[in-house]
């Protein structure tokens, strides 16, 4: 699958197709609609990887370089992310720094923390969208089409 960085997609979004979004270190919707769309004008692709975030548009956990951008990706595909992943960071002291930067109370993720306190090997991690990937295979316009028991804010219980 093709990769380009959020910044070089950034760039080619507002280029390209003349589109500024609202929020600037992250995407919106029509964004990924836009990049998805790119992707496959250049590259044949249905799906793209776009990597490096912006720092403030990520969790305490994720892995970071000197300047604030992130080891971190988005898959999209036909229009919509699919999964989200990362290197994570594994050093205790960089993370629980990262913790307060984000202005969360260190004492309250101690329990997250204990696990990194004695050294934990470099590692990384990704959600998958199940419920997406099979929304966007069968082209069907609604999540809730493709998921067996959809659970939302009106809909707890089965």
């Amino acid at each position: 699958f093709p990769r380009i960085t959020f910044d070089d997609a950034k760039k080619i979004i507002k280029e390209k197709y003349n589109y500024v979004a609202y929020k600037a270190d992250d995407f919106e919707r029509k964004e990924e609609d836009l990049i998805c769309k790119y992707a496959k004008e250049q590259f044949n692709s249905d799906f793209v990887f776009v990597t490096n975030f912006p720092y403030s548009a990520r969790s305490f956990y994720v892995m970071k370089d000197e300047k604030g951008i992130t080891q971190t990706y988005d898959l999209l595909f036909k229009g919509i992310e699919v999964t989200s992943g990362a290197q994570r960071e594994h050093r205790y002291d960089i993370l629980k720094n990262q913790i307060i930067e984000k202005g969360i109370n260190p004492e309250e993720l101690q329990f997250y923390l204990d696990f990194f306190k004695y050294g934990c090997p470099p590692h990384g991690g990704f959600g998958f969208g199940l419920a997406r990937i099979m929304m966007q295979i069968f082209e069907i316009d609604n999540i809730r089409e493709a998921t067996y028991i959809y659970r939302g804010p009106t809909r707890i219980n089965p």
